[in-house]
C-alpha cells in the first residue's frame, strides 16, 4: 500500500475529532472577539489542543506571561511523559524529528504509540495529516463563528469527550491493560489527594514510577 495513503487511513479515525474540536475551537475564539488569522496562527504554531482552548481565556482574562508560562506547562506537562516513551522510535528520525516533536499530540500519540509501522515518513505524514485537521477544523470553526450565531456554553468539554475515545480505542485494541489501569488508578489516587486543581503532575508522575517499576520487573523476569 503506497505509504501517503497507509498514512492518511490511519488518521482518519481522529479526523472527525480534530475537524470538530478545531471549529469549537474556532468558535469560541472568534466569539472573544478574534478572527481567522489568529485561529490559523494558533493552530498553526502552538497546536496543542487544550492548551488552545485554556489560551483563549488566559489572552482574553489578560493573563501575564509568568502565568501563562505556568499554565502552559501545567497543562501541556503530560506531553513530556509521552515524548520519553517515544524516544526509541523516534531515534534516527533524522529531518523528521523537529516536526514528530512538536506535533506529538495526544491523539497522534495514540496512533503511533501504537504502530508496529516503523518508517519515520509514516509517521511523519500520519502527525502532518492530524495537524492539517486541526488547522482546518479551526479556520472553519472561526469563518462560522462570522457568520452564523453560536452558544459556546459546554465546548470546551469535547476535549474531554476525544481523550476518553482515544483511551477507548487503545483499551480495545491492546491485550495489555495495565497500563490503562494504572493510568485511572494513579490520577484517582491524585485527584483524591491534592484536589482537581493540583493532581496532573503529582498523577503523571506516579504514573511515570509505577510503569517504570512494572517495566523493570518485567526486564529481571
Amino acid at each position: 500500500m503506497n505509504i501517503v495513503k497507509k498514512a492518511f487511513l490511519r488518521s482518519v479515525p481522529v479526523m472527525a475529532g480534530y475537524m470538530v474540536l478545531g471549529m469549537g475551537f474556532g468558535i469560541m475564539l472568534k466569539d472573544a472577539g478574534y478572527g481567522v488569522i489568529y485561529a490559523l496562527a494558533m493552530s498553526l504554531l502552538i497546536y496543542a489542543g487544550s492548551m488552545q482552548y485554556v489560551g483563549i481565556g488566559l489572552i482574553t482574562g489578560g493573563a501575564t506571561v509568568l502565568t501563562t508560562v505556568i499554565t502552559t506547562f501545567m497543562v501541556n506537562a503530560r506531553h513530556l511523559f509521552y515524548s520519553i516513551s517515544m524516544i526509541g522510535k523516534y531515534k534516527g528520525a533524522g529531518k523528521y524529528k523537529p516536526y514528530l516533536i512538536f506535533a506529538l499530540t495526544d491523539e497522534t500519540y495514540s496512533l503511533l504509540s501504537s504502530d508496529p509501522e516503523s518508517d519515520n515518513r509514516y509517521r511523519f505524514l500520519v502527525s502532518m495529516f492530524n495537524h492539517i485537521y486541526w488547522v482546518l477544523g479551526s479556520v472553519i470553526g472561526s469563518a462560522l463563528g462570522a457568520v452564523l450565531p453560536f452558544s459556546t456554553k459546554g465546548i470546551e468539554f469535547s476535549m474531554t469527550a476525544l481523550f476518553i475515545a482515544s483511551f477507548t480505542e487503545q483499551w480495545i485494541e491492546s491485550k495489555d491493560h495495565i497500563p490503562a489501569l494504572t493510568g485511572i488508578l494513579c490520577t484517582v489516587f491524585s485527584l483524591v489527594l491534592f484536589g482537581p486543581d493540583r493532581f496532573l503532575i503529582p498523577a503523571m508522575l506516579l504514573i511515570t514510577l509505577v510503569l517504570t517499576l512494572i517495566r523493570s520487573r518485567e526486564e529481571k523476569a
